[in-house]
Order: C-alpha cells, then structure tokens, then sequence
C-alpha cells in the first residue's frame, strides 16, 4: 500500500506531456505557409497564382500604379506641347494667308472715321484733287485703310492727272473687280474687308506695263514707307 502511495505521488508530480512539447509543435504549418505565400506575392506583384488584393485586379478600376500615372501625366504633357505646338504653326500661317475680316457696321464705325467709313463702307467718293496721295511718290507700300491689308506696291503708282491716287496693277489677290449694276464701270474693292477702293479702267492709252487705271481714293489707303 505505500509503494501505491508513492508511485501515484510521483506520477502527480511528474510534469505533464503537455508542457515537455516543444513550442514549435503549437504552430500549425498552415498559417505559415499562407504568410509564406502573402509575403512573397506582395514583393513579387508578377505573379498571378495568388493575389491578396482581387478586388484591384487588372480589370478593377481606378488603378494605382504610380509608375502609370507617371507615364500616363509624361504623355498627357507631350500631347499638349504638341498640341500647343499646332496650334502655334496654324495661328502662324492664317496670319500669313491674311484671311478675310469680317466686321458689323457698328464695329466698322468704331474704328474708322466718318469719312472712311463713307468711302470704305458705303461706296463714297472724296472730291478729285484733295487726296492725300493723289500727288505722292514716296517708297513703299499702300495697305486697306479698314484691314492694313497690303494692296499696291509704289512702283505700280503713275500720274494719271485724274485728281486721284493711280495704279496699274496691284499686288496679287488682293484686289476684288466687281462690275457696277449699270455695267458701265468696275468697282474694286479689298479682298479681305471688301473696303471700296474706287473703280478700275482699261484702255485709256496710258503708257503702263498693263494699259490699266485702279482710280483709288486717298481715304482708303495707309501708306507704309519701306519696302
């Protein structure tokens, strides 16, 4: 009977198995292995087995790719320089092309003075003799009073001794010929305002290159001094 009592003392003392496991045998291997797979997919993004983050897959929306914005702002910037860039040339050319201006009658009164809105708009005349340039010679160019559109060259001007500013030719396309409604005359106008300049007549025996007369009033030139 007391070796039955000492023998169960001793087992009672005896440490439990339990606590003899070593620690390790507490891990599962199936955490570690996920934290082994989560860890390895966060450092390598390439990889398309497993993904901890589905809801931003490739076909989620927005993205967060730094280096695709990146690459996305770097172009949307080469775009506009581009654009910019067009943009810029084609100004350039339309102002060369000089292209036709189009104003309102209030906008005309504006910028022109009583009497060159008469003649410019309104199809006047200014009295023969009174031009400012009807005895004129200096070098240059004469441009639309209304628009600045260069018209003549100077070496194109003659004494008519008409009382008015005459040529015998002006620059290419800029002047427009349309015949008066009594088809007695033809009146000439700018191209690009449609300004009356005066009227044009052949075959007045002037010993010019083309035998023609652009009779022009003063009031609906500027005269630009230079070649």
């Amino acid at each position: 009977m007391a070796t039955s009592t000492s023998t169960l003392q001793f087992q009672l003392l005896r440490p439990s198995n339990l606590f003899l496991r070593k620690p390790s045998l507490l891990i599962s291997s199936t955490p570690k292995t996920h934290l082994t797979q989560y860890l390895s997919h966060i450092h390598s993004p390439t990889k398309s087995t497993y993904s901890p983050f589905r809801s931003l897959s490739s076909s989620s929306k927005p993205r967060f790719s730094v280096s695709s914005s990146e690459s996305n702002f770097g172009g949307f910037l080469s775009n506009q320089k581009r654009s910019r860039g067009f943009c810029s040339e084609r100004r350039r050319v339309v102002a060369m092309a000089g292209g036709p201006v189009q104003k309102s009658e209030e906008e005309w009164r504006a910028i022109l003075s009583p009497e060159q809105f008469r003649i410019l708009r309104q199809k006047g005349t200014e009295y023969p003799g009174t031009g400012e340039y009807n005895k004129f010679y200096g070098d240059g160019v004469y441009t639309c009073a209304g628009c600045n559109t260069p018209l003549y060259k100077s070496t194109t001007k003659f004494d008519s001794g008409c009382g008015w500013p005459a040529f015998f030719e002006g620059l290419p396309g800029a002047i427009t010929r349309t015949a008066d409604p009594d088809g007695r005359r033809i009146e000439i106008t700018c191209t690009a305002c449609g300004g009356h300049l005066g009227h044009v007549f052949k075959g007045e025996g002037f010993k010019t290159p083309t035998d023609e007369r652009h009779c022009v009033n003063s009031v609906s030139l500027k005269f630009s001094p230079g070649s």
